[in-house]
């Protein structure tokens, strides 16, 4: 059950954004085994003075097209498919919208199974 706050520069059309959507859930649902309508994302659009990131951190020449992906899931993934998640992302990300893999950003936050409730105030997973 992956949570995902997408965070990007302003000014995007809607069909840019909903390509960034279509591309984490097909990325996640080919190498998470993430469910058939485990859809759980937001978007927030930012202006420059409120977006900051190292242009050449660690070597990666980012640009402002940049766009950050935090993930929060289960602790359940082994390393090769959080590898492989990460790789499928600036894939896809790659073929629609177009970002360079260099603008693809993910960080991956894990969680213990019971720390959800996806509605009604049930612990679903515990």
């Amino acid at each position: 059950m992956p949570l995902l706050h997408i965070s990007l520069r302003a000014g995007k059309p809607e069909a840019y954004r909903q390509a960034i959507f279509d591309g984490l859930y097909r990325a996640m649902r080919e190498t998470f085994n993430v469910p058939e309508d485990d859809q759980f994302m937001a978007a927030t659009e930012h202006e420059a003075a409120n977006f900051r990131y190292g242009a050449s951190y660690l070597g990666v020449a980012r640009s402002d097209d940049l766009v950050f992906i935090q993930i929060t899931a289960n602790d359940t993934r082994t390393l090769d498919q959080k590898k492989a998640l990460f790789r499928r992302i600036a894939e896809l990300l790659g073929d629609k919208p177009g970002l360079r893999p260099e603008d693809v950003f993910v960080s991956l936050v894990e969680v213990a199974k019971e720390n959800w409730s996806l509605g009604n105030g049930v612990a679903h997973y515990a």
